[in-house]
Parts: C-alpha cells; structure tokens; sequence
C-alpha cells in the first residue's frame, strides 16, 4: 500500500506540509459499487481519499491532525473546530474540550463547545468564552458553551469510596 499528503487536485505534498492523507495499493477498494458518482467523489487522481488530514515527515511516516469534514461553514466561512478547541485547552480549568456544529438560522453553523473541566475547577461559561474572545477573530468563537463533565479530584474519591 502506498501513502502520500496530497493538495486538493491530487498533487503531492512535500514533507510536513499539511494535505489530505490518500492511498492506493492491491489491497484498498478501488470504488463503491455501481456508484461512479461516489467513487468520483471518494478518489482523487487514483488515489482512495481517507478524510484524514495530516503530514509525512522526511522518513515517510504519518501525522494525523484533523478531518476534513470537521468544518463548520458559518455564514459561507470555514470555522476548524480543533481550532477552537485548542483554544478552549488554553485556559487552565479546562481539561478537555470537542467543538461540533449547530444549526442557526441566520448562520448556517455556530460553534457549539462540549467542555470537561480540571478537577475542583469551576469556570462559567462567561468566563470561558471571554477566554477564547482574546485569541480567535469573532467568526470562530463559540456560540454557546456547555459543561459535560468534571474530573473528580483525588481526595474527594477517596472520601466516596470511604462512604
């Protein structure tokens, strides 16, 4: 099998430059059956496109940093939720943040953040979204953000588990 970081026309990428991963070789489907319009979507000058973006580096091996599908088209612009999740990761009470799409009339698409908190940390929303206001242009910056869960601090374990 053969792997390569390709441009948009299939053109390939030096190393460490960031393209969609595509692959071919005997053992990789050469389309979807009876679907030529789905194998013309799903191939790229011969090559089966993964989704995935990423790099190869000087030795030929792989870096993955994204999807290409995760993009959320705000008002007819692209807004990369791993942006805006690194961002979140940025402020020292999150622990761990996923940025998804939600639909908006007037926009198309919002940003919407899921965030789990450090334990024993206990932002607000507010506070996190003026967090991410100072390091994305307004476009980018979540709609709304919602807590999923919290890490439980190591003494407070102990203490349930004594219960």
């Amino acid at each position: 099998m053969s792997a390569r970081a390709a441009d948009g026309t299939g053109r390939e990428l030096p190393p460490d430059e960031i393209g969609e991963i595509v692959v071919r070789g005997p053992g990789v489907m050469r389309g979807y059956w009876n679907d030529p319009e789905a194998t013309r979507e799903f191939t790229l000058d011969g090559w089966i496109r993964t989704g995935d973006l990423g790099f190869m580096d000087d030795e030929g091996r792989i870096s993955l940093v994204d999807r290409t599908k995760d993009v959320i088209i705000r008002a007819g612009q692209n807004v990369y939720p791993s942006e805006i999740e690194r961002a979140l990761m940025t402020h020292p009470a999150v622990r761990d943040a996923a940025v998804v799409g939600m639909p908006e009339e007037d926009y198309g698409e919002v940003p919407l953040a899921y965030v789990a908190l450090e334990a024993g940390a206990e932002p607000d929303a507010q506070e996190l979204l003026a967090h991410v206001a100072g390091l994305l242009t307004p476009y980018k910056r979540p709609r709304q953000v919602e807590f999923r869960c919290r890490a439980i601090r190591r003494e407070d374990r102990q203490e349930a588990a004594a219960v």
